[in-house]
């Protein structure tokens, strides 16, 4: 069974960092050997299990940290959420912008009559770009904004990334920025090295979120003085983690997807019990054939295997978290409980007749759970094992 991979959501700074935070249930500490420090926690009424870590300012750590954190928890998508600077005065204090494209501005070509952009540039995820907007027209991440905000507007559009805080609007870097990515809505330091990693990895799916904390014009030290950092960060992880939640659902986070998961089912039906090798005087076992669910016995005899209930309460736990993560419904659900329940009271009443009753309600489970890819061989070798052991 696949373990649930979770959704990294990396932040700059503190304030940004504290805002996420505060929408997850009991996060609890991820140690990295090399010491950065991740925080893994479930989203608050939500589904998604969310991985949170701080990279600090610049495209260069951004881009390490998130390579760090997606070799380390193998995760469905990777975000960023943040504040950033306006480039255009209709774009109000407080809003929020979701990145279509993240600009690498810096890149380019000095020669005799100026400075020439070579920019790299990655889009947004068609999945994430779909439910972002999804959301917005709903307006169903609201919900996570503090009580009493007022709904900040949402923009959709490119966003700039570069190695410098952006704070004139006249000084030649920034008419430079401007009119050469005069489509670009914000300016930060972070989406392009997040974007990077994310490309890296086989396109992981990436989304930047960003709240409009000031407007890159000479003015952020009073925006900064009146509070906005706070408010715009408040905003985009609210977005973020509503992004974050749909997109959970969306690709079934505890889930094997598309190909993976048919060649899964194909390779599990073949699969009708234990996995059993055996091996003679100077014989060796040098090739296992299929995928081997619990204990591989070496020996003339299988026995009974591991004990019978603790492979019926991993069961019952499974079977409670395919609930909670919609991979069954209620229905399916209550009557697999019920058969589950059947089984493991004849086990422990310990008669040969009653271990018949419990391989009876054992293969109804199967049958209750045959459209599982993740289920069906956990009970296929709690069968083996009750057979085994009687």
């Amino acid at each position: 069974m696949t373990r649930e991979r979770p959704i990294v959501v990396l932040t700059a700074l503190d304030l940004e960092y504290q805002a996420v935070r505060r929408h997850l249930s009991r996060p609890r500490l991820h140690r990295h050997p090399a010491g950065t420090r991740f925080e893994v926690g479930r989203l608050d009424g939500g589904e998604a299990l969310l991985v949170l870590g701080l990279v600090g300012k610049g495209n260069h750590p951004a881009a390490v940290l998130a390579e760090r954190a997606i070799s380390e928890f193998e995760p469905a998508a990777v975000m960023f959420a943040g504040i950033a600077g306006a480039l255009w005065d209709d774009i109000g204090l407080g809003d929020v912008v979701v990145a279509t494209h993240v600009y690498a501005y810096h890149g380019g070509t000095s020669e005799d009559d100026g400075f020439k952009a070579r920019p790299r540039v990655w889009e947004a995820s068609h999945a994430s770009d779909q439910i972002a907007r999804h959301l917005h027209r709903t307006g169903a991440w609201t919900r996570y904004l503090p009580p009493g905000t007022a709904v900040p507007t949402v923009r959709f559009g490119p966003i700039a990334a570069g190695e410098v805080v952006q704070n004139s609007r006249i000084s030649a870097h920034a008419r430079w920025v401007r009119r050469t990515y005069n489509d670009a809505l914000a300016i930060e330091m972070e989406a392009a090295g997040i974007a990077q990693a994310a490309h890296l990895n086989h396109a992981l799916p990436t989304a930047v979120v960003r709240g409009i904390s000031d407007r890159a014009d000479g003015t952020k030290e009073a925006t900064d003085g009146r509070g906005w950092q706070a408010t715009a960060a408040a905003n985009a992880a609210a977005f973020a983690v509503a992004l974050a939640d749909e997109l959970a659902r969306e690709r079934g986070t505890g889930r094997e997807d598309g190909a993976a998961r048919a060649a899964g089912r194909r390779e599990r039906a073949a699969m009708t019990g234990n996995v059993l090798n055996l091996a003679q005087d100077n014989a060796r076992v040098t090739m296992q054939v299929g995928v081997v669910y619990g204990d591989v016995t070496i020996g003339r005899d299988a026995g009974a295997g591991p004990d019978l209930r603790a492979r019926l309460a991993d069961l019952r736990d499974r079977l409670e978290k395919a609930r909670r993560n919609r991979e069954i419904d209620e229905a399916t659900y209550a009557a697999a409980a019920e058969e589950l329940s059947v089984a493991s009271g004849s086990l422990a009443e310990g008669s040969g007749g009653d271990r018949e009753r419990a391989l009876l309600a054992l293969k109804k489970l199967r049958g209750l759970l045959a459209d599982s890819a993740d289920l069906m061989p956990i009970v296929t070798a709690v069968i083996a094992a009750v057979t085994g052991a009687s």
